[in-house]
């Protein structure tokens, strides 16, 4: 099982949770600063993400 098959699945559920919690806190009227700091969290896995998938990608071309 190589890098690829572990860490994008896990990152892209990750930034998917974090996504969910976001838009439950915002329906529900939750806290401006929940909101946030869920948002700010969102794009720091996203960019995670992005990192994960192209190294995955370099490393399945080798």
């Amino acid at each position: 099982m190589s890098f690829a098959n572990y860490a994008v699945p896990v990152a892209l559920a990750a930034v998917f949770i974090v996504l969910v919690l976001g838009l439950v806190n915002m329906m529900r009227g939750g806290s401006a600063n929940t909101s946030q700091r869920l948002m700010r969290l969102r794009v720091l896995l996203q960019f995670l993400a992005i990192i994960v998938i192209m190294a995955s990608i370099y490393f399945m071309s080798r």
